[in-house]
Parts: C-alpha cells; structure tokens; sequence
C-alpha cells in the first residue's frame, strides 16, 4: 500500500525540479509558443513527454558528475 508522501518531500521534489529546469528546457529543445497560434492539447502533451525525458537525463547527467566528475571522453 502506498504511503503519503510528506510536504518536506513534495516540497524537495518541486524545489529539485525548479533548479533542473533550465537544464531541462534546454535539453528538451522545444521552440517557444506563437502566441496568436496556442498549441493543441496533443501538442502540449508530446511536449509534456519531452520535458519529461529531458527533466530524467538531467537528473542523470547530474548524479554522473556527482559521482564521477567531468570526466573527458577525447
């Protein structure tokens, strides 16, 4: 049975994503929206999706430098 999860950890979680968001958008490469053209509902979730994906490879990019460092792959 799940347990609920406390508002230190709610809270951590949205801190830790708020700091990863830069990265995250960035990894996601979506183009900014043309507001006189909103997008669609299956836009904004195949860009949900996206942000997603990168928001898990910047989580992993990051726990890689923490245990290995910036290592040169050359």
């Amino acid at each position: 049975m799940d347990q609920p999860v406390s508002n230190e950890l709610k809270q951590s979680r949205m801190t830790e994503f708020m700091k990863l968001l830069p990265l995250t958008l960035e990894l996601a490469g979506l183009p900014k929206a043309d507001p006189a053209r909103p997008f669609t509902n299956d836009q904004i979730e195949g860009r949900v999706m996206s942000i997603r994906a990168a928001y898990r490879a910047g989580k992993a990019l990051l726990r890689e430098v923490g245990e290995t460092g910036l290592q040169d792959t050359k």
